[in-house]
């Protein structure tokens, strides 16, 4: 609803940044999101690990969970070796919730029973169980009889077509020193070989299996399936670094769709995505601090974060240094600082000191920004 200003003089009014230094990236088009920003077209399926060892209650919190992050999929992966006996009552309930639902085994029984009760895509067929697809009635992953080559693959395809199964291809991503760039060529020669083909790309091998915050590969992972039509990609959120990465996945799915449409840098467009770091550092300066401190006639302290080092100033002191500890001590001396008070500039000076390490803007009083995260200091 507009606000009284604009309903007396009948033009726009819109609330510029707290932060007079930000006005320029206001101003500047470049970096605000077109309007029609957040479109895509590549499926996420989030995988349960080993559903079958957990109890349905589980099943069905973490299956909601993920399609509130954004998961169009649920996929529950089971267990090599056995038979789920009650996977279709797992399948039947996640449908009762109006979610889509998709079952990662090898187990043709499983396989069977999860088509049976409502599972619309089986992970996955080669030749040691392609000749049962035909009877599932839903759409099923090929992939290579030996993940290391594609082996197998045009044999299996063949049969599908055949037999009138619809299909995604996978031809298996590996982790570092595993084959990690043999892998992506794979998916480069899956492609050429069959350029119109629906195909899907496993990104827990990389995610889960390499000790880096899970965004960043998630982001390259699919700026690499936008460009190549690969149009669904499956994950996992097993190991702590990925706990998020639906979410990331929902968020960089619309960047590189943007991105590779438009044909512009994945830049300046999808903020959410920079949580460790700030995406730029705004600093007053040695020069404005030392004015600043020259200009207060009160007790009050005023924190900064800056230039690898904390500041504290008020009427008496200008301190700087890089150990909160020994800073507090010094303003103790100085001045008396009462609990309630020493409670609130040791929770500010945590927040400045998190800020220095990690390249953040601190601002006193405020929440650092942590992206789509959306910490609360």
């Amino acid at each position: 609803m507009p606000g009284r200003f604009e309903r007396v003089h009948r033009f726009p009014v819109a609330r510029g940044p707290k932060d007079l230094r930000d006005l320029p990236d206001y101003f500047n088009s470049k970096n605000t999101p077109p309007a029609d920003y957040g479109k895509y077209d590549i499926a996420i399926l989030a995988e349960i690990n080993h559903a079958p060892q957990l109890p349905l209650d589980e099943i069905i919190a973490q299956a909601r969970k993920a399609h509130e992050d954004g998961a169009d999929i649920i996929d529950l992966g089971c267990d090599p070796g056995t038979t789920w006996a009650t996977i279709g009552e797992a399948i039947k309930a996640l449908r009762d919730f109006g979610l889509r639902v998709s079952i990662d085994t090898m187990n043709q029984r499983e396989a069977q029973e999860g088509a049976k009760a409502g599972a619309e895509l089986i992970l996955s067929v080669n030749a040691t169980n392609r000749d049962a697809a035909a009877d599932w009635g839903c759409e099923v992953v090929a992939i290579p009889d030996v993940a290391a080559t594609l082996g197998g693959l045009e044999e299996t395809v063949n049969h599908l077509q055949k037999a009138g199964v619809p299909f995604r291809i996978d031809p298996i991503l590996e982790p570092i020193a595993f084959g990690f760039s043999a892998s992506l060529g794979r998916y480069l020669e899956a492609r050429r070989r069959y350029p119109e083909a629906e195909m899907l790309m496993g990104i827990g091998n990389l995610t889960e299996l390499t000790d880096v915050d899970s965004a960043g590969v998630n982001v390259v992972l699919l700026g690499f399936c936008q460009e190549q039509g690969i149009r669904s990609v499956l994950t996992t959120e097993v190991i702590n670094w990925c706990r998020s990465s639906v979410r990331e996945l929902d968020l960089a799915r619309r960047l590189v769709y943007h991105a590779v449409k438009n044909q512009v840098l994945p830049k300046n467009l999808e903020p959410g995505l920079v949580m460790l770091r700030d995406p730029r550092l705004t600093e007053n300066g040695p020069l404005t601090l030392q004015e600043l401190s020259e200009q207060i006639t009160d007790n009050n302290f005023r924190l900064f974060a800056e230039r690898g080092l904390l500041h504290i100033i008020n009427k008496d002191m200008f301190l700087q240094g890089t150990d909160p500890f020994a800073l507090f001590e010094e303003m103790a001396k100085r001045t008396d600082i009462d609990p309630a008070h020493a409670f609130y500039l040791g929770y500010e000076l945590a927040k400045a000191t998190t800020a220095l390490a990690l390249g953040k803007n601190y601002i006193q009083d405020q929440a650092l920004r942590w992206g789509f995260l959306k910490m609360t200091w």
